[in-house]
């Protein structure tokens, strides 16, 4: 279910030509490329296709993909360093970027976008993840807002 609504939302943003580059993650965590990963329609079905064929979440809390030939395409690389580079590995990392992106009224951009749908991913797999139940929730929380957050800014542009 998660990864057909991220699919689609993907495919719904490139093709209503969303291109508008953004420093707010710039602002909220130094570093996420203000093209953005999803350039295209193709871009997004290829994001799909790696979430598709699994993730794992290492040791360091770093997303890795199951299938190596595909993590080794250019593609693969630049969406695990997008999303290892840029989105918060903690709760309460986490928990500040959401508090940044609820506060802020500002456009939708493609930046902003990718930055809760990567969160969206990383905050499922944490959630999936966790031994302790205290934990879990925790990260449960946060999945909850950020699927929110991208709701509300989904309605709104």
């Amino acid at each position: 279910m998660l990864l057909t609504l991220i699919k689609v939302a993907c495919v719904v943003l490139c093709l209503t030509g969303f291109r508008e580059p953004s420093d707010v993650s710039a602002v909220l965590h130094g570093g996420l490329a203000t093209q953005g990963f999803i350039r295209s329609e193709s871009d997004a079905n290829l994001m799909f296709e790696f979430l598709w064929r699994g993730l794992e979440i290492d040791v360091d809390s770093n997303v890795v993909m199951r299938d190596q030939e595909i993590a080794s395409m250019r593609q693969g690389r630049a969406f695990l360093s997008l999303i290892n580079d840029s989105i918060p590995k903690t709760v309460s990392a986490m928990e500040k970027l959401l508090a940044m992106l609820e506060e802020q009224d500002n456009s939708f951009t493609q930046a902003r976008f990718e930055t809760l749908i990567l969160g969206t991913i990383y905050s499922a797999y944490q959630a999936r993840n966790q031994r302790l139940e205290s934990e879990q929730q925790a990260w449960t929380d946060v999945l909850g807002r950020l699927a929110n957050v991208t709701f509300v800014q989904l309605r709104k542009s």
